[in-house]
Parts: C-alpha cells; structure tokens; sequence
C-alpha cells in the first residue's frame, strides 16, 4: 500500500458528498474541510443566508463548485427535493452524512407536535435520506453513510429523554442497517461525538471557549475530521462506531 499521506490525500478527489445539515456546527466544518481536500459537496440547511455563507467558504477552498438547498428535512417533501438537486448538480453520489438534528429536552416539555417534529427531523430524515442514498448507491456498487449520533446514546442523561430517544434510536439504526447493506458494498460508519461547539449548546461563546480550553468540550472542526478519518479508510477497512468525547469530559 503507498504511503498514509500520499493515499489520504488523494483519497476525498472528487468525491461526491452530500451533508445534510450543512450550514452551521458540524455540518459546516465537515463541508469546508472535505471541500478543501477535494470534494464535491451538496449541504443543506433551513436558512439561505447560512447556506451561501458556507459555501463561500467552502468556494475559497476548492476550485470545484459546491451546492447548497434550503429544505426542511421534516417532510417526505423535503427529502425529495433534495436529492432531485443532487442528481441534477452532482450527477451521481458517493457518501451521505447524516447530520441535520435538533436539540430537545424531556417528554415532560410540550407536546406531540413538538416530538412529532424532533422525531420527524432527528431520526425519519436520517432513515429517508439513508433509503434514497442507497438506491443510488446500489446501482454503482459503492457507497458509504455516515451517521453523527451522539454520546447521548450511551449516556441517557437526565432531562434530555426526547433528544436520547432519537440519537439512541440512530445507533441501534446504524449498526442494523450496516448489516444488510454492507454485502451490497455500502459501509455505514457511525460517530457518536461529547459535547461539541454548536447551535445545541445554550452556553454564551465565551463558556464555550473556556470549555474548550479545558478540554471539556470538542471543536466543530475536530468531529470534521472524524469524518474525514471514516471515509479515508481503505476498501476493505469499515470505521463501524467512532466514539469522540472531550479529554476532560468524563462521563
């Protein structure tokens, strides 16, 4: 085998990757930095405004034209759009990362509605997008999804029970569908990060920083390379679960 440099390097050219929740956290440092090792992105998100940001950013990087789509991944609808945009911009796919979610505390708080939505968005779109992304992956024999949980899975913490169901609900999705797919020549990697700098996170920046800091919580960009560790693989190496945690974060 050549050398890790030489194969990681040449391993994201051309890619043809889609990132659904791709404006903001860690979606967006996931965009940026495979755009910059020579991917082709298509990301999604709820705001325009966030979308062109990020692909500004991903543009500065990368001569390839990334692509962006304003859609609510709640809805069939929504998924349908969006992969009508990726066949028309991309032409084919080669990796799906399932990262669009929202935040949510305890069934105690709201109502059906409201975990209709979280459940809708959190845990249908990952399955909708998985089931379109292989049709096409099928077709071409090759393909890898890559689902972002969280240690929420593990952890279960308290006032937090509608978020756990749906990232727990993630793993045990994960580690079935690998099973069926896999001889199809489709890996499924699962990541399930700590606390991360995101949107989720009620702490002001400044917290954040310290916490980071501290080491007691991680940086968008270190779940981004994650991501980046997972597809660079070689073909017959599958990251099944990659659990990332804070040094400091002990739980």
């Amino acid at each position: 085998m050549e050398d890790f440099n030489s194969y990681f390097s040449s391993a994201f050219l051309g890619k043809k990757i889609m990132i659904t929740g791709g404006s903001t956290g860690i979606g967006r440092a996931a965009a940026i930095l495979l755009g910059s090792l020579g991917a082709q992105c298509i990301i999604c998100g709820r705001h325009q405004e966030q979308i062109d940001d990020t692909l500004q950013a991903i543009s500065a990087r990368n001569r390839l034209n990334s692509f962006g789509i304003a859609v609510d991944l709640s809805s069939e609808d929504g998924v349908a759009q969006l992969f009508k945009e990726a066949d028309e911009q991309l032409g084919k796919l080669d990796i799906l990362i399932n990262n669009a979610a929202l935040g949510y505390g305890s069934i105690l708080e709201g109502g059906y509605e409201d975990w209709q939505y979280i459940l809708d968005t959190n845990l249908l779109a990952y399955m909708a997008c998985s089931k379109e992304a292989i049709v096409r992956f099928k077709e071409q024999g090759s393909g890898q999804i890559i689902n972002i949980g969280s240690m929420s899975a593990d952890v279960r913490e308290e006032s937090s029970s509608v978020y756990v169901a749906t990232k727990a609900a993630i793993q045990g999705f994960s580690e079935s569908l690998r099973k069926e797919v896999n001889p199809l020549g489709i890996k499924i990697s699962l990541i399930e990060p700590g606390a991360v700098d995101t949107d989720m996170q009620e702490a002001s920046q400044e917290e954040k920083q310290e916490q980071i800091k501290n080491q007691e919580m991680l940086r968008a960009e270190d779940i981004a390379w994650a991501i980046a560790f997972c597809i660079a693989q070689p073909p017959a190496s599958d990251v099944v679960n990659l659990k990332i945690r804070p040094t400091m974060q002990i739980i």
